[in-house]
């Protein structure tokens, strides 16, 4: 039974999206909008000119509109599958934890306000906020098909390493908690499904979760002893064969720093996808396409690299086109002290390359037996960009783009992780506790252009 003060909530939702114009919001009309904010940097707003900070000057989660969707309690979530045209027509949030970080002012950052500012401003967008720093994941059965239902999801940093697991310290959200629910996303991504962007520390989470992902894909195989309907046991047998090369390669791959350390070894090593970086990154950084590495150079294995090499060059960059758009570098903010290992990425990537093209001729028989979750899992997935500051490249896998194949149409599904935080100016601060930004500003700002460009891509595939 939900208490007073959450019915009181509730009944302040709007239950018709959109703020900022007459008729409301739906899909097509923000998909314009995104296209029209970036389809250059001077042209003014198409939506009524007015403030998104409330009468007092706030801007937080829960205070008074645009803010109020917030899931603060099971009865919040209740409420919400009630009204099931309010999810349909939102970017969902999802906070792993209460901010991102801390910055050079000594403010801590609540980044999901700017995702929701930003969305609200260009596009009037709604959002809903789901803090599972504080309501826990809620049941993640009920949870995922709505979120896929949204128009898109974003999961947001935190201040908390994906390779410690003591560091995860909000009772509510443990490090399993939040892998769970990376996992079911990654598995989310069907047609007529939001896209997923993850930020930060749930870019680290996403690349966690590739490693698990396929380790169980490989146990659920090798342990298989028949599928209905393989009568001569081809499937099985070329199923085995590619998920024993799998874990072979997996077990062995070892994870170099530059200066040439090695810092994990094999798939089962806590490092093996996530590490603390060389250095701490805060501050403004410049986004590089990603240049897959020289085999002679590096312990990766050359099939991987390979690997890479060929995706990337059936697939358009989404880095390289708006680099080439610009005509320079992109500046972005960085705001973290770990870093998602290259040498990981690229593994998945084959890793599922491989898997997908076992499981082509056998599809039919896997898609009738109990192996059949490993159609959901993802086709590839790609290092877009690295950074890079004073000439020096910092963190390689700064950003990936994680495709999925529809196995009858071939068509390419698309969610995005970035190291980087897109939804934040050049001063690290969150909406609120700054000034209130103007269209004409964040149009300047290559990383909420970049945010916009992701979003705008993965809610047309």
């Amino acid at each position: 039974m939900a208490s007073a003060q959450e019915k009181k909530t509730n009944s302040q939702w709007r239950l018709t999206p959109g703020y900022l114009r007459e008729g409301g919001s739906d899909l097509e009309s923000t998909i314009i909008l995104l296209g029209r904010f970036l389809a250059d940097r001077s042209s003014e707003g198409p939506l009524p000119e007015k403030s998104l900070f409330a009468e007092d000057g706030q801007f937080e989660w829960g205070h008074e509109l645009p803010l109020e969707k917030v899931i603060n309690s099971p009865e919040d979530w209740e409420f919400l599958l009630q009204h099931p045209h309010l999810f349909r027509h939102v970017l969902f949030i999802i906070e792993p934890w209460e901010h991102v970080g801390i910055n050079n002012i000594n403010e801590k950052v609540r980044a999901s306000k700017n995702v929701a500012f930003i969305a609200q401003k260009i596009a009037d967008c709604d959002s809903i906020l789901l803090p599972v720093w504080h309501t826990g994941t809620l049941e993640l059965n009920s949870v995922i098909p709505v979120l896929s239902a949204s128009m898109a999801v974003i999961l947001e940093g935190g201040n908390a390493s994906v390779h410690d697991p003591s560091q995860w310290t909000h009772p509510n959200c443990s490090r399993e908690d939040m892998l769970a629910l990376v996992e079911k996303l990654l598995l989310s991504r069907s047609p007529q499904c939001a896209p997923v962007i993850m930020i930060c520390v749930s870019h680290q989470l996403a690349a966690e979760c590739h490693v698990r992902l396929l380790q169980r894909a490989v146990q659920d195989v090798l342990n298989t002893e028949a599928l209905v309907g393989d009568e001569e046991g081809e499937a099985l047998i070329s199923l085995k064969t590619i998920c024993e090369k799998i874990q072979s390669v997996g077990e062995t791959l070892k994870i170099a720093k530059r200066d040439g350390r090695i810092v994990a070894q094999g798939w089962n090593d806590a490092n093996f996808a996530v590490v603390l970086n060389e250095d701490k990154e805060i501050g403004e950084r410049h986004l590089l396409p990603y240049k897959t590495p020289n085999a002679k150079s590096l312990l990766i294995p050359i099939e991987l690299l390979e690997a890479h090499k060929v995706m990337a060059d059936e697939h358009e960059g989404v880095i390289d086109r708006m680099i080439l758009e610009h005509g320079r570098d992109i500046a972005i903010s960085m705001f973290h002290y770990d870093e998602v290992n290259e040498e990981a990425i690229l593994f998945a990537n084959w890793a599922y390359i491989a898997l997908h093209n076992a499981i082509v001729p056998h599809r039919y028989i896997i898609a009738g037996s109990h192996l059949s979750w490993l159609l959901q899992l993802p086709y590839s997935v790609e290092i877009l960009a690295s950074t890079e500051a004073n000439g020096e490249l910092l963190t390689e896998c700064s950003c990936t783009c994680i495709n999925y194949k529809d196995f009858e149409t071939k068509k390419i599904r698309r969610s995005f992780t970035c190291q980087f935080h897109p939804e934040l100016l050049g001063d690290l601060r969150e909406i609120g506790q700054r000034p209130e930004p103007s269209y004409a500003e964040l149009k300047q700002s290559d990383g909420i252009r970049l945010l916009v460009r992701l979003l705008y891509e993965g809610m047309q595939d």
